[in-house]
């Protein structure tokens, strides 16, 4: 009722701000003949009016929203919705004229040399609207018929040559401009990386040779010496291009670190300094030598004697952006005569300091189903624990809550919990049997964590305690970036030194997962994960950041127990009730796989369609005859099949009545996701959504308290849940709130409604979801 009453009011209203004897642009279309290799959604890009943004095809929500405001705009509200809204596109010759030359550019730089564009208008002047249709008669395109390289330079010449199995252009492919300037790109990024610091795009162009009457093309790359004009070719101090005209590769003939305090390291020159020259290294500290020496080396990709190398300094960059004690960081490369014809470079790497610790404080109050609560926490960060940028981190929480519902519970009967966690990371990899050239081809760094959480209730005391050290590293490549983390040792021990006599008989009398949660035990895992995306980062330079098509893939494995089990098995240790124990506690072991996969087809910049497929298993064996509770996977939620309830759902055709009682058996060791979701910007911040997820968990074996839970292959495909849904989102550039509505089509579970989609019910089919971020 809502979105129809929307619907009419923005029909009714879209030319209201529309001047008289004008059009609203109501439709464009562009129509290509005989172009089968043009891409016609990316035409749009160049016409210089569209018009006002439809969702789904047909509402124009933020028009409307625009045509809401009355004419005062004194009046805050009207100023409010003209700002969230979007003003009515003006119908404009001019601009139809300027959209039929950008339309023939477009064509001519993709090869179409005879492309004609012709636009026509179809008016309602009753109705105030204008149509407009672009037409484009391709013609036969021209394309490459050979590729050919003039390079005067003997030396350059071999260089280009050995990399030109990489180059895009190839006989057959269109005379597309784009291309050509890709190919610009390639080789000049590829002489800089070789040494080649003075080389620039400006001395690559390209001469085409054509027969008359014909649509072949004979290319030629042409790499032409530098000269006077040239750019930078009179860069001051570098005397060696007047030399001769010819391109010189570069070494580092020095490489100087400037460590200040201030925002501006080159203030050093004027303040007191201490230099220290250590391996082929000068260190210019100004006030604090905050950074050792050795730590700085192995962030530097600038070698004295080596070629310069553009990569080399981006990789420097970025390793030294990884310091938490850095603010600031420029590299200054100047001309520092030639040996021959090799000229040199003396680089300076300016370095200002960030702060070094930092403390911070929250307070917060509860209110758990009516017992109230408030607790109390403490952070303190050192960035620079030991002059290596070490970050050393500690916190501290205490949290109390009544179990009476009452202020005075708070002294009589109350559950406390107090928590501590203390971490160290190192920018680098810690590990004696690495090289430092491994080291610095992974920027990688390295994290130890003690943690410890004691809880306290009247029925028990229990307490959870961690250790772990980590890797982590990121790597950047053309086509995307590749974040990995291996957990070396992960360690989580659970004890429950008090608890009240037959506490955990009369919770859980016959449930092993539940049991699980209250009685003691160790689990010591090993872990992988590899992240990647294709997602590039926006570049305010850049003429577009649109990205049609972005992927994201996820893969972890973890194992826990093996090499608890081999020394238990090398002592000859002998078993009690059965398993092997340590500390006088069972440890578990196990080993678990993930994969996610996603997939976002942007068709426009405001309407996109993302699709998500997700799979895990567990198998618990050795000393395990069940994977931990907290290791197992669930189903529903914000991320999960959006029909159910966080936990509320499987594992199989399991018959779960009591979301309180029942959720601890609503686990399983395998689990499959399936999502499609269309997502569309509104206007102001709004997105809107329409999604359908698929997917269930199940159990590898045939536990007694989780019946028709067991994976089957001949049956799973039957116990699939189902749902559908709408979504609201709100998106505020660096974080995005979600509000999901989905309703449960096909539910598994056994003695309940299975096709909710053909008898919906809202009180029993609803779920409403609150999230930060996508849910894929």
């Amino acid at each position: 009722m809502v979105l129809a009453a929307v619907l009419a009011l923005t029909s009714c209203s879209s030319v209201k701000h529309v001047p008289q004897g004008e059009y609203l642009l109501d439709n464009v279309t562009i129509e290509v003949e005989d172009g089968d290799d043009v891409n016609r959604t990316e035409l749009y890009n160049f016409l210089r009016q569209q018009p006002n943004h439809k969702v789904l095809g047909f509402a124009r929500l933020s028009l409307g929203t625009y045509s809401l405001s009355g004419s005062d705009t004194t009046k805050w509200y009207n100023r409010w919705l003209r700002r969230v809204g979007q003003a009515p596109v003006i119908y404009s010759e001019e601009a139809t004229e300027a959209s039929v030359r950008q339309l023939h550019q477009a064509m001519v730089n993709s090869g179409y040399m005879d492309a004609e564009v012709t636009a026509t208008t179809d008016g309602d002047s009753v109705r105030r609207r204008m149509d407009v249709n672009y037409h484009i008669k391709a013609g036969e395109p021209r394309r490459i018929e050979s590729v050919g390289y003039y390079v005067p330079d003997p030396e350059l010449r071999k260089l280009v040559m050995a990399e030109v199995g990489r180059s895009e252009l190839r006989p057959g492919i269109l005379f597309d401009r784009s291309v050509l300037d890709s190919e610009r790109g390639r080789i000049t990024r590829s002489l800089q990386n070789l040494g080649y610091f003075r080389f620039s795009r400006d001395y690559i162009n390209f001469t085409a040779d054509t027969v008359a009457g014909s649509k072949l093309i004979g290319l030629t790359v042409n790499v032409h010496n530098p000269s006077i004009s040239a750019p930078g070719t009179a860069a001051v101090g570098d005397s060696l291009l007047t030399a001769d005209l010819h391109h010189h590769s570069y070494l580092i003939s020095s490489v100087t670190y400037v460590v200040g305090t201030d925002i501006d390291s080159r203030n050093a020159a004027t303040s007191r300094r201490d230099t220290v020259d250590y391996k082929g290294y000068t260190f210019v500290y100004s006030g604090d030598p905050y950074l050792r020496p050795s730590v700085l080396r192995q962030m530097c990709y600038l070698e004295p004697g080596e070629p310069y190398s553009a990569a080399g300094v981006e990789r420097t960059y970025e390793a030294l952006g990884r310091l938490a004690i850095v603010k600031f960081i420029n590299i200054d490369l100047q001309p520092a005569g030639s040996v021959g014809d090799i000229g040199l470079l003396d680089a300076t790497i300016y370095l200002s300091r960030n702060k070094k610790q930092s403390v911070t404080a929250e307070l917060e109050g509860t209110n758990s189903e009516g017992d109230l609560g408030f607790g109390v926490g403490l952070g303190y960060r050192h960035r620079n624990l030991a002059r290596g940028s070490e970050e050393f981190s500690a916190k501290f929480r205490a949290s109390y809550e009544s179990l009476s519902g009452k202020v005075d519970g708070l002294i009589n009967k109350r559950y406390s919990e107090y928590a501590g966690e203390i971490g160290l990371t190192f920018p680098r990899f810690m590990c004696p049997f690495l090289t430092r050239s491994f080291k610095q081809r992974i920027l990688a760094s390295t994290e130890f964590s003690l943690s410890v959480n004691y809880q306290e209730r009247p029925e028990y005391t229990r307490i959870i305690a961690g250790a772990a050290w980590k890797w982590r590293w990121q790597q950047k490549r053309h086509n995307g970036v590749r974040r990995q983390n291996f957990d070396l040792i992960d360690i989580n021990y659970v004890r429950l030194p008090r608890s009240t006599i037959d506490f955990i008989d009369q919770i859980a009398p016959s449930n092993p997962l539940l049991r699980y949660s209250y009685e003691d035990h160790f689990i010591m895992r090993m872990g992988y994960t590899y992240n990647f995306t294709n997602r590039r980062i926006p570049d305010a330079t850049a003429s577009t950041n649109f990205q049609p098509v972005i992927t994201t893939l996820r893969a972890s494995v973890e194992t826990a127990g093996n090499l608890l089990y081999g020394i238990s098995k090398l002592t000859g240790q002998k078993k009690s009730d059965g398993v092997y124990k340590v500390l006088g506690i069972q440890y578990a072991q196990y080993v678990k796989g993930e994969v996610d996969y996603t997939i976002t087809r942007h068709f426009d910049r405001r309407n996109s369609l993302s699709f998500h497929v997700g799979g895990g298993i567990a198998y618990p064996y050795g000393n395990s005859s069940m994977v931990p509770f907290e290791k197992r996977f669930y189903a529903g939620g914000a991320n999960g099949v959006r029909g159910w309830g966080v936990r509320t759902l499987g594992p199989g055709r399991y018959d779960a009545r009591n979301s309180v009682t029942d959720f601890i058996n609503q686990c399983g060791d395998i689990r499959l996701d399936l999502s499609v979701e269309y997502r569309a910007k509104l206007f102001w911040v709004l997105e809107g959504a329409l999604f359908i997820d698929a997917g269930n968990i199940w159990t590898i074996r045939d536990y007694e308290t989780q019946p028709g839970g067991m994976f089957r292959f001949d049956s799973f495909y039957k116990e699939l849940a189902a749902s559908y849904g709408i979504g609201l989102r709100m998106d505020f550039t660096y974080f995005l709130l979600r509000f999901d509505l989905g309703l449960k089509a096909h539910n598994p579970a056994m003695n309940q409604e299975r096709w909710p989609l053909l008898h919906p019910k809202w009180s029993r089919d609803a779920n409403f979801h609150f999230a930060v971020g996508y849910p894929f």
